[in-house]
C-alpha cells in the first residue's frame, strides 16, 4: 500500500483537530501540506451538541449545522472547506500504530502516513462499565455518548421506546444534561450516582442542591450514594432492569452511562513523557519529542495562573490549545516567539432552561449568593471561591453576557474580598471590577 506523506498531520478529528485546521489556514499552510486523520466518518464538529440540542424532540440539531467552528462564533467548516483549502481530510481511518522516531503512523487498514510535524489531538474515550466487570453491561440499549454515532443510536432508541423508562448512571456533566434531555423526550428518568451530591468535582453542596431540586421538579428521580452493579436483559438482549449496590432494582428500557473518560494516549506510550494521565507539554504544547505537539484532552500543560501543571477536559481548552500549538509551530519555523499559554479555566453547561458558567479554580472557602431556591420563578445565583483573601473562582447561573464576562474578569484579576462582602454584594461585586 502506497505511503502518504505530509508536512503536517493532525491525528484526531474532534474539536481540537478542527480548530487546529482553521489556525493552520490562518497561518498560511499551503495546499497539500496538511492532513487530518480521524476515525470518525464526518468532518470535525462541536461535540457538546451531542448531549444537548442533538437529542431535542423538536428542532434537533443536525450536521452540517454544528461543524466546527460555530461553537465559538466562527465560520462553519463544512467538509468542502477542507478540500477548498487543500487539506486532506482522511475520515473513517483509525491509527493503530505511531512510531514517533520514524515519524510514521499506520492505520487499521495498513495504510502508512509520514509527517514532519505531528499534532496529537486524539481526545478522550468514555469509561465503559464492562471495563469494571459490571455484569450484563454489554446488553443492548445501554448507551455511552462520545461520538455522533452514539447520539444517532440513542435517538433511534428514544423513538423505539416512546414514553419509556431510562436510568442515567452518573451525576456529572453527561448525567445532568442527558437527564434533562430525556425528560424533554417524555422519558421517565432515574439518575443514579455514588457521590453525596451531583457534579462534586466542581459543585459545592449548595450549588448542587439547586440543580438536584430543579431536576426533581422536572420529574427526574435522583438516587444518591449507590452504584449500578449489574443489568438484567430480555431474551432479545435489550436491557430491562438495573441492579443497584443498595439492593434496589430499577426498570429500564434505556440506560445511559456517563461515569467519566480517559485520554487516548495509548498509541504514544513509552515514546513521549507523560504526567497526570496525559502527555506532558510546555506552554506551547510541545511534547518531549521534537516536532510532536499534543492538544486538548490529552495534554498535561503548565497552568500559568496557578503555577502548576494540569490536564483539562473541556471544549474551551480544546479549541484554545489547538490554536496555540499551531501558532507555536509556525513561530518556530519562522524563528519568532509567541506568548506562553495563559489559560483561565472555564466550564459551562446548559440544560432545561438553565445555563451556568464557571471561571477560575474551585478551591478555598465559598460563599453562595443570590436566589438558589429551585422552586423560585427566578433563579439567578452564584458562588465565589476565596483563597488567601482573594477571589480565585466564580460560578453564575442564568447570568447575562455582561455578568458572565464580569465573573471571568474577577477570576482572572483575583481581587481581595471578604466572604461577608461577597455575600452582601453578590454579582454586583464582580460587575464593578
Amino acid at each position: 500500500m502506497a505511503e502518504k506523506s505530509f508536512k503536517y498531520v493532525i491525528v484526531g478529528g474532534g474539536v481540537a483537530g478542527g480548530y487546529a485546521a482553521r489556525e493552520f489556514v490562518k497561518q498560511g499552510v499551503k495546499p497539500g501540506e496538511l492532513a487530518i486523520i480521524s476515525k470518525e466518518a464526518v468532518a470535525p464538529y462541536e461535540r457538546p451538541a451531542l448531549s444537548k440540542a442533538y437529542l431535542f424532540p423538536e428542532g434537533a440539531a443536525r450536521l452540517p449545522g454544528f461543524h466546527v467552528c460555530v461553537g465559538s462564533g466562527g465560520e462553519r467548516l463544512l467538509p468542502e472547506w477542507y478540500s477548498e483549502k487543500g487539506i486532506s481530510l482522511i475520515l473513517s481511518t483509525e491509527i493503530v500504530k505511531a512510531d514517533l522516531a520514524s515519524k510514521t503512523l499506520v492505520s487499521a487498514a495498513g495504510e502508512s502516513f509520514k509527517y514532519q510535524t505531528l499534532v496529537i489531538a486524539t481526545g478522550s474515550t468514555v469509561l465503559n462499565l464492562s471495563d469494571f466487570g459490571v455484569q450484563g453491561a454489554d446488553s443492548k440499549n445501554i448507551f455511552y455518548l462520545r461520538e455522533i454515532d452514539d447520539a444517532d443510536n440513542l435517538v433511534e432508541a428514544l423513538k423505539a421506546k416512546k414514553n419509556g423508562k431510562a436510568v442515567v448512571v452518573g451525576g456529572g456533566y453527561i448525567g445532568l444534561e442527558l437527564s434533562a434531555v430525556l425528560r424533554l423526550n417524555n422519558i421517565e428518568v432515574n439518575m443514579v450516582y455514588p457521590e453525596p451530591w451531583c457534579m462534586p468535582r466542581l459543585f459545592t453542596e449548595g450549588i448542587a442542591a439547586f440543580y438536584e431540586g430543579y431536576c426533581q421538579n422536572k420529574g427526574v428521580n435522583i438516587i444518591k450514594g449507590t452504584v449500578a452493579t449489574g443489568f438484567d436483559a430480555h431474551p432479545n438482549e435489550e436491557v430491562k432492569a438495573v441492579k443497584l449496590k443498595d439492593g434496589r432494582v430499577l426498570d429500564a428500557d434505556i440506560v445511559v452511562v456517563g461515569v467519566g473518560a480517559r485520554p487516548l494516549t495509548t498509541l504514544f506510550k513509552g515514546q513521549v513523557e507523560e504526567e497526570k494521565g496525559g502527555i506532558k507539554t510546555d506552554a506551547f504544547f510541545k511534547t518531549s519529542v521534537p516536532d510532536v505537539y499534543a492538544v486538548g484532552d490529552v495534554a498535561t500543560f503548565p497552568m500559568k495562573m496557578y503555577n502548576d501543571i494540569r490536564r483539562v477536559e473541556h471544549v474551551d481548552h480544546s479549541r484554545k490549545s489547538a490554536e496555540q500549538a499551531v501558532k507555536a509551530i509556525f513561530a518556530s519555523e519562522q524563528g519568532k516567539s509567541i506568548d506562553e499559554y495563559d489559560y483561565l479555566p472555564y466550564f459551562y453547561s446548559r440544560s432545561f432552561d438553565l445555563s451556568w458558567q464557571f471561571y477560575g479554580d474551585n478551591v478555598g472557602e465559598t460563599v453562595l449568593f443570590g436566589d438558589a431556591d429551585p422552586n423560585s420563578a427566578t433563579h439567578k445565583f452564584g458562588t465565589y471561591w476565596i483563597k488567601d483573601g482573594k477571589i480565585i473562582g466564580a460560578f453564575l447561573e442564568s447570568g447575562s453576557p455582561e455578568e458572565n464576562k464580569a465573573i471571568a474578569k474577577v477570576a482572572k484579576v483575583q481581587p481581595v474580598a471578604s466572604l461577608d462582602q461577597l455575600a452582601q454584594e453578590g454579582i454586583g461585586f464582580a460587575s464593578k471590577i
